[in-house]
């Protein structure tokens, strides 16, 4: 019971020919992945009530080429029957001549175009050959490795064809050649293919980092073979060398069995040297992204082992203390929030009175950022241009000035990574430099840093130490993107690789990590005259409004998982801290019941 899906509207002489090389829907579902508007996708949280990578979907049928077929029909037909991943895209290779060895594979190069393919035109032909022309708009591509990269541009591109011995016409040469993969529309994607997460180390830590791709939807049952060959083939390039796998190199699937909701997977040989209990994590949080799939039991070349020798089979949902997002320090709680109190203080947040910490000086800085591990704190002078740094926290400890910026330039508030290393880009008009300090140490300008022509406003560290979130000026325009950090053998880092996420925002103007597949930014869509604060998944996906009420000129922003988001706002020449009423309610009313600014959690 499916539909039919035409090419783009042809001349009226050709329609009914055309019709024919519609390849059939069949529904299997309402499942749908959605393709970043802005971005690349650097991950996709699996929260709950989101749509898991193994819900129903749309599977198309393609329609084998016919003899009466004319050359601009044959390439009609094979971009319908690309979108299909049957069978090695078996029937597009039906419209190939026999030399042309093209077999794009399961992970294929994809070129991602908007809405429609326009064409296909012939530009020139005889009896026996035939150019035929494309044209559309590129969204972005996706690498063979599943990385989605916005790259947007005009597409031109051409087929060469020529008739076979039986008279039919067939492709004898795609754009591209030997680099030629897949040519999707946006829809095609989104019915063909799903964004999902590979968990991967930060170096030298027990959290993971996602890392997010596109896998085909070949056949639901096979997707827990698929995404568990696709974790053991390793990070995709935008995080390889930034990131580790517990998987020993050559280590391969030998099979993967599901028997009702515990997948039963097998490893080769190699794995024997990994450690069970950190490749256990990779798989656990890989595999919780199937809603089938409860728990797992690990073998290695047929025989079955467990973390110190427990049970044999693990819930997908355990390896909570490898969560992206970290886990507590120092026995406190992560989601105590500090501020800058009316008087000239820093606070502790409590029942939404601030309960001063540190006093003096060091209490007035602006953008006040306090360490993971509660040792010491961060922050700016009163113009933006000093970066500070106390301790321990508590009393009157001296502010000791640590950076000053040059002419013209500010620095952006400060950010801890979780190793307790403080970051801040100093900027100005058309350039920008990253200071790193790692405790007891003094600062370091990055060896790299990928921004340094351009103007950045914030500068925000994951909890997972690996990515890292900013504001930066592109065309005139403040947009949000992510980078990673890698660090090299000698300690040097390389801060870059900076994509964007969305194209929803007009401006930004601050965000903060929620969790590890959420940013909290204070920013304007088009047509809005004032900043708001919205939810912004670092997957691409669509932004989300957050709470309902007048905010007055927010100005900062601040958030922590399962902790409210904080906004500083200036409102009646007073500066207040804003929270939602209710935290759990996303368009739950927003109250400013604090005197103070800028709130931030540790971290």
């Amino acid at each position: 019971m499916g539909h039919r899906a035409t090419p783009p509207p042809r001349p009226a002489a050709k329609r009914l020919r055309t019709a024919a090389l519609a390849a059939a829907l069949l529904t299997l579902g309402t499942g749908c992945a959605t393709v970043p508007g802005g971005g690349q996708v650097v991950t996709g949280k699996p929260a709950e009530g989101a749509e898991r990578v193994d819900d129903p979907y749309v599977r198309l049928i393609p329609v084998r080429p016919r003899a009466s077929w004319g050359p601009d029909e044959i390439v009609s037909g094979f971009l319908a029957a690309s979108a299909s991943f049957d069978d090695d895209h078996e029937v597009a290779r039906e419209y190939l001549s026999p030399q042309n060895s093209w077999k794009p594979g399961l992970r294929p190069y994809v070129t991602v175009l908007q809405s429609r393919i326009f064409g296909p035109d012939i530009l020139k032909a005889t009896d026996e050959q035939a150019t035929v022309r494309v044209t559309g708009a590129q969204l972005g591509t996706i690498s063979s490795d599943g990385q989605y990269t916005a790259a947007p541009k005009d597409l031109d591109a051409t087929f060469q064809l020529a008739k076979n011995p039986q008279g039919a016409w067939r492709i004898t040469n795609l754009p591209g050649e030997e680099k030629s993969g897949l040519l999707l529309t946006k829809d095609d994607v989104e019915r063909a293919m799903r964004p999902v997460n590979l968990y991967f180390y930060a170096p030298g830590r027990d959290n993971l980092v996602p890392n997010g791709i596109f896998l085909p939807v070949v056949d639901r049952e096979t997707l827990p073979a698929q995404l568990v060959q696709a974790l053991l083939t390793g990070p995709t390039s935008w995080l390889n060398g930034a990131v580790q796998s517990a998987f020993p190199t050559g280590t391969r699937l030998r099979r993967l069995d599901v028997d009702k909701d515990v997948a039963v997977v097998d490893l080769t040989s190699q794995a024997r040297g990994g450690s069970v209990e950190r490749m256990s994590a990779q798989l656990s949080w890989t595999l919780r992204q199937l809603s089938g799939i409860k728990r797992f039991r690990l073998r290695i070349a047929g025989e079955t082992v467990a973390p110190d020798g427990g049970d044999s089979t693990q819930p997908v949902g355990g390896w909570a203390g490898n969560s992206p997002d970290g886990r507590t320090t120092s026995g406190q709680s992560d989601q105590t929030a500090y501020l800058v109190g009316a008087s000239g203080f820093l606070g502790a947040l409590e029942d939404d009175h601030a309960q001063p910490v540190v006093t003096g000086p060091a209490g007035r800085l602006s953008r006040p950022a306090v360490a993971p591990d509660y040792q010491e704190l961060a922050g700016l002078g009163s113009k933006g241009d000093r970066l500070f740094i106390a301790g321990p926290l508590t009393g009157a400890p001296a502010a000791r000035p640590l950076l000053t910026a040059g002419r013209g330039a500010r620095f952006t508030a400060p950010s801890w990574s979780p190793d307790g290393t403080l970051w801040t880009v100093e900027s100005k008009t058309d350039q920008s430099r990253l200071w790193v300090r790692q405790r007891n140490r003094p600062p370091v300008l990055a060896a790299h840093w990928g921004l340094g022509g351009r103007q950045v406003l914030a500068f925000r560290v994951a909890r997972d130490g690996v990515r890292a979130a900013v504001i930066v000026r592109i065309d005139g325009r403040l947009q949000v993107q992510i980078g990673r950090i890698a660090r090299a053998a000698d300690g040097s880092l390389d801060v870059g690789s900076f994509l964007p996420v969305s194209s929803e925002l007009q401006d930004a103007v601050d965000l903060a990590w929620r969790d590890y597949g959420t940013l909290a930014v204070l920013g304007r869509k088009k047509g809005d005259s004032l900043n708001l604060p919205y939810l912004m998944p670092v997957s691409g996906s669509a932004i989300t409004s957050l709470g309902v009420g007048a905010l007055g000129d927010p100005r900062t922003i601040a958030a922590a998982p399962g902790a409210p988001v904080l906004i500083g706002t200036r409102s009646s020449n007073k500066d207040q801290v804003c929270r939602q009423r209710q935290v759990d309610k996303s368009f739950s009313e927003w109250i400013c019941p604090t005197p103070g600014r800028d709130p931030s959690y540790p971290g």
